[in-house]
């Protein structure tokens, strides 16, 4: 089984964290839907398979992300990294690049959509920018060649910030925001 996508996604996820709040030496819990976890492994695992699959991804990460722990409760998954996992992604990662530049301007008051988007434009050409009619966000934003990152960001718009929610791909187009 190929970990690499949950792996990558695991360390984008503390690592967006950490930009945001701040690195703390700390343990962590992520929580993970069956379905997106099924998405990130390419499998189709019932809860209890999906069980036995994380603690094989746990063992493959035990000597850069310490012992981890897997629960789980009605198909959702609880993956517990302990406080080595934190610290290995903060002094194992770059300490710059896109996560930075955008939370930076996202984090500011009284910021455009239009910073934001020049957030994305300065990391790449192509950058697919999409007005949509949405409750929750008034734009999807993403890279279309997926680099520096293949996530879709929704921002919205709330007058004197912006807040923005970062999905996979699959995840996005699961909750069918296009209808």
């Amino acid at each position: 089984m190929n970990f690499d996508r949950l792996k990558k996604n695991i360390f984008d996820f503390i690592k967006e964290q950490q930009v945001k709040l701040g690195y703390r030496k700390e343990s962590i819990r992520l929580y993970y839907p069956l379905q997106s976890l099924n998405r990130l492994l390419a499998t189709d695992l019932n809860e209890n398979e999906m069980k036995q699959a994380l603690k094989a991804f746990a063992e493959s990460v035990k000597d850069e992300l310490g012992t981890i722990k897997v629960s789980s409760d009605n198909n959702r998954l609880c993956i517990f990294l302990p406080e080595e996992a934190s610290e290995f992604i903060y002094t194992h990662t770059e300490q710059q690049g896109f996560i930075y530049d955008f939370i930076a301007a996202v984090s500011k008051h009284n910021v455009t959509i239009e910073e934001i988007i020049e957030q994305f434009r300065k990391y790449s050409d192509f950058v697919h920018v999409e007005k949509v009619n949405h409750e929750d966000f008034d734009y999807l934003v993403y890279f279309e060649n997926g680099q520096p990152d293949d996530y879709r960001y929704c921002l919205k718009d709330e007058g004197d910030h912006i807040k923005y929610h970062r999905f996979t791909i699959e995840d996005y187009n699961d909750f069918h925001f296009d209808n």
